[in-house]
């Protein structure tokens, strides 16, 4: 007989973790809404739509305050709930680093408890990866039967009654993509193999993300974007709504990774989202002056990378504070990407709009000047 893991042992797991998924993370508060949810709850979910709404824009629930998860317009995000209601599927589309798998996956936790059911697309998934495949060495010995049979996350959200989750859509051939057409569409799986079907319970859907920016996109066919509920992630409007973004994930990962740093000061994060603003948006925030932009992105995702990388800088070979140094070496990755292109665009800027502001920016400029000579 199996023993059971004792709760040390699950936490000590858990801990171990590189990355905790939503519903491990946010345990209390998820327990905290189905404890205190006094609303109907849809079939397959765990909490009515309100209280998954609670959970992901932030609130109070009993005496515990709930974090918000997703900071942008709320209203999207009901949209988003309202969706996953009906038997229609979820896409998320936008730029990188708007919060779309973010966003994806404490949907999922909230709804079901399991955001790990994921089908992550790139130019090397395959149609097997999306419905089904075989152990092949059962498969020779026995031919196909249920145990030689192994099921993609999307069959079991199927059989589940529960979310799948579909990331990086447009990564995927055109031909691989079409293979969710007769599963959205007639809401079942066949199995000629076995001479029979298997239909969706009550509660499967679909949450799929989409990058608009990215190199490498194959565009959705028609007939499969019908299947799905388009929402458009907007970049954070302005920059407080930005800052407050990095400056939460940073805390968390710093949390989560155990960092031995400081958090960056206020004044830090608002320097590296003012210069991933410009650069993106090719001006100054006053409008004033035109930016050349690089060939990256520079995603609100990417600022938060490069500040827990600083930290990490900070805390394993230096006083643990971060300073411009640690900040300028993550600025010449993220900025940086194509050498002949982006250097020239990156010394621009600090010789045009950095150098121009003032004492407050002079350490930072200095420091980017020396790692970009």
């Amino acid at each position: 007989m199996a023993k059971r893991k004792t709760a040390n042992q699950t936490n000590k797991t858990n801990d171990e973790m590189l990355r905790r998924p939503a519903e491990i993370l946010y345990g209390e508060e998820l327990a905290e809404l189905i404890k205190n949810d006094a609303h109907e709850k849809p079939t397959g979910w765990r909490m009515s739509p309100r209280s998954v709404l609670t959970y992901i824009c932030g609130g109070k629930v009993g005496k515990l305050d709930v974090s918000p998860k997703y900071v942008g317009n709320q209203r999207l995000v009901e949209i988003a709930i309202s969706t996953l209601v009906t038997d229609r599927a979820l896409l998320l589309i936008g730029e990188p680093g708007t919060a779309k798998s973010w966003l994806s996956e404490h949907l999922a936790a909230a709804i079901n408890g399991d955001s790990t059911k994921v089908v992550q697309g790139t130019a090397g998934t395959t149609e097997e990866q999306i419905r089904y495949t075989w152990n092949y060495a059962m498969l020779i010995a026995s031919g196909p039967s249920d145990q030689a049979l192994i099921k993609s996350p999307v069959f079991r959200a199927m059989e589940d009654g529960s979310l799948a989750r579909f990331e990086e859509i447009t990564r995927c051939a055109s031909e691989v993509q079409d293979a969710m057409i007769s599963l959205l569409s007639e809401k079942r799986l066949s199995l000629p193999e076995l001479e029979k079907e298997i239909p969706a319970q009550k509660g499967f859907s679909v949450i799929a993300t989409a990058n608009t920016r990215d190199r490498g996109v194959n565009d959705m066919s028609a007939a499969l974007k019908r299947r799905f509920n388009l929402i458009v992630l907007p970049a954070p409007a302005t920059i407080e709504t930005e800052i407050e973004i990095v400056t939460s994930r940073v805390e968390q990962l710093a949390a989560n990774l155990d960092l031995q740093a400081e958090v960056p000061t206020s004044d830090a994060v608002e320097k590296v989202v003012t210069i991933f603003r410009e650069l993106r948006s090719g001006q100054t925030l006053d409008g004033k002056s035109k930016v050349k932009s690089p060939s990256g992105v520079l995603s609100t995702a990417e600022a938060i990378s490069l500040l827990a990388n600083s930290m990490a800088l900070a805390g394993n070979f230096g006083s643990g504070t971060i300073t411009d140094d640690d900040i300028a070496a993550g600025l010449q990755g993220s900025v940086v990407k194509d050498e002949e292109k982006d250097h020239l665009v990156w010394s621009e800027y600090l010789k045009n709009i950095m150098k121009k502001r003032g004492a407050s920016w002079r350490p930072l400029l200095n420091a980017c000047s020396d790692h970009n000579a």
